[in-house]
């Protein structure tokens, strides 16, 4: 009976003791980690603050130019918020929320600036350099409908969601209507033609993929949309094509025909058109790299939905770039790297 308390009684001790080695551990680890951030400079909020205290608005604004020309983005947010929260009414309180709005879209912060635009936008609705606010809440809304590989692979960017660039389209046509004589709207104007067209884009492609789900109705009125929303636009002989497809297998054969003589009249070089104008049904200007077939090595092979994409021929940014021949005809594109790399799974 002793021996047995005696060895619950060790039990007990020993427990504690682990108990308290683990509680030493923990504190050492938590010690370690906060220093830590202080040595990987996590802890700079602080240190800025520390560093500011006392600063009158001018020598904050004066630190904020030095980060501003120095690229220091992190740091001029940082004493722009600080500047703002301290002197909220000074002397220069506006100009410096519309350098906060500079400097997050610089940081890549695109949803901080749209907001610190929109509240800019709503706190001075008269403010002499409002225009400033609507056309850089534009770039930050296109910059977010850019992927992160843009820069390192070819990508087209209206195959993505395009939710932001209709925003950025309503934004950047806001600032036109309001402030046409604006610095920024010649660069906006010219934004707001290649949002256009890849919005067009992006319905060809939705137009595609009804295609290719049997959804004929639906695709033809993708390019009914292209048509009569969208003229002018490298998308709109695409458009056309969508609705003679789509019409002729939904047995509308007269709808399909007055789509036929629209496209015959005004883009008669359009690839399903022969020389006498009659459009080809059967014929697949796009041929949609199926997976199945590249990794079966064309053992299986499925029937091609129709699809459409005369970009090659109808946009001017496209040709300009040496994809069409003197002749006309659209030149082959050496295949890229990445094609290369993944043996052509990857275009």
């Amino acid at each position: 009976m002793h021996l047995d308390i005696g060895v619950r009684a060790n039990t007990i001790s020993s427990w504690e003791y682990y108990m308290k080695i683990a509680s030493i551990i923990l504190l050492i680890m938590s010690l370690s980690v906060t220093s830590g951030c202080s040595w990987l400079g996590w802890g700079d909020d602080e240190t800025t603050e520390d560093e500011t205290a006392g600063y009158t608005e001018k020598d904050f604004y004066d630190k904020i130019q030095s980060s501003l020309n120095s690229s220091n983005w992190s740091m001029a947010i940082t004493n722009l918020q600080l500047l703002e929260s301290q002197f909220p009414f000074g002397k220069y309180a506006e100009q410096a929320q519309l350098e906060l709005i500079y400097a997050q879209f610089k940081s890549a912060a695109y949803e901080e600036s749209i907001s610190s635009a929109d509240r800019f936008i709503r706190l001075h609705p008269q403010h002499p350099n409002v225009d400033y606010a609507f056309y850089v809440k534009g770039l930050s809304e296109i910059s977010q409908s850019s992927g992160f590989f843009d820069s390192f692979l070819p990508t087209d960017s209206s195959m993505r969601d395009i939710g932001t660039a209709r925003n950025a389209f309503g934004t950047l046509s806001e600032l036109l209507t309001r402030y046409p004589e604006s610095p920024y709207a010649p660069d906006a104007r010219k934004r707001l033609v290649n949002l256009r067209n890849q919005l067009a884009r992006a319905e060809i492609h939705a137009a595609n993929y009804y295609f290719s789900r049997g959804a004929y109705l639906a695709a033809a009125n993708r390019g009914r949309f292209v048509v009569e929303n969208f003229q002018q636009t490298p998308a709109v002989p695409d458009g056309l094509a969508v609705m003679a497809q789509g019409y002729k297998m939904l047995g509308m054969q007269e709808l399909s025909d007055n789509a036929v003589k629209v496209l015959a009249a005004n883009y008669p070089e359009y690839p399903t058109l022969d020389q006498s104008g009659a459009f080809d049904y059967d014929k697949r200007p796009v041929e949609n790299s199926a997976l199945l077939s590249k990794v079966t090595f064309g053992l299986i092979e499925r029937l091609q939905p129709p699809a459409y994409d005369s970009r090659a021929i109808y946009n001017r940014s496209v040709r300009d770039a040496g994809l069409i021949g003197s002749n006309g005809e659209k030149k082959e594109e050496s295949r890229s790297l990445w094609s290369w790399l993944t043996f052509g799974l990857v275009e």
